[in-house]
């Protein structure tokens, strides 16, 4: 049965995504008694580990003048993004579809002493008002939501010239069908499957997927230009887990090099860029 959230009925994927991260929520709520850390906004040229995606994308946007700038966190989870941007002196509007994850996030900025406006929506009908947001982030969250609604609304609810920044799994058509061959998935991932994620089942909904170019390229519609672009885990995740640092390094290293083919190779994507606004 769909339940309803002030501003409409919960689609049955997304009950489905509720209902998960309303459990996951609750086994991860000893994340309130440990301390938070803001390590990855506070690196440096001889700190930053340029081989790891999320310390890659908080380079870039430390490099950004957000202080006292109005940011949306798109799917803010636990809160981890919307505390480090609010640390950076940005003004913070973060949301969720799950009241539990919002519960935890909540606290968190409490007992951090950072003033952030954490609200319960869906990313598909948004209650902010129009034209208001100078940088939107959306991390590991697009893969999650339909996706040209999601953006028209964040088009809508950005100011002109607004950035828009997503960090997100990603897999192109043509490795995908290599993934998905019989040989792989019966075969072959099930031996990586330990390995690679420690018995952990990577795709958490029946609803999980990876974003493919075709979705980059419908998020791509939305922005002027793409002005920041960055691929990660070609065998990392795929074949390695993500724990070796120099695996790490050699697998951005190639993707680096191999440029453009990234868009083939890669498992994860990091791109930046102004919005469009509709007509």
């Amino acid at each position: 049965m769909n339940k309803t959230l002030q501003n409409g009925l919960l689609t049955e994927r997304q009950q489905r995504e509720l209902d998960y991260h309303s459990e996951h929520a609750k086994k991860n709520r000893y994340m309130l008694a440990e301390l938070f850390s803001y390590d990855v906004i506070y690196q440096t040229k001889k700190t930053r580990r340029w081989w790891n995606a999320y310390w890659s994308m908080y380079w870039f946007l430390i490099h950004q003048n957000i202080n006292k700038k109005n940011v949306l966190v798109v799917g803010c989870g636990f809160g981890e993004d919307a505390l480090r941007l609010a640390k950076l002196g940005a003004n913070v509007y973060a949301f969720d579809l799950c009241p539990e994850s919002l519960s935890i996030a909540t606290q968190l900025a409490s007992r951090e002493k950072l003033d952030i406006k954490f609200d319960r929506m869906a990313a598909e009908k948004l209650s902010y008002d129009s034209g208001f947001f100078d940088l939107v982030l959306a991390r590991d969250i697009l893969h999650h939501v339909d996706i040209p609604k999601a953006m028209n609304e964040i088009a809508r609810v950005a100011k002109h010239e607004a950035l828009f920044v997503y960090n997100e799994v990603y897999s192109h058509s043509f490795t995908e069908k290599i993934r998905r061959s019989a040989f792989v998935e019966k075969k072959l991932y099930p031996l990586l499957e330990s390995f690679v994620y420690d018995n952990r089942n990577p795709y958490i909904t029946e609803d999980e997927r990876k974003l493919t170019e075709s979705d980059c390229d419908t998020i791509n519609q939305s922005l002027v230009g793409v002005d920041f672009q960055q691929y990660f885990y070609f065998i990392v995740n795929r074949v390695i887990p993500e724990k070796y640092d120099v695996l790490n390094k050699t697998d951005r290293a190639i993707l680096f090099v191999c440029h453009h083919l990234g868009r083939y190779m890669a498992g994860r994507v990091i791109r930046a860029g102004l919005i469009r606004k509709p007509a």
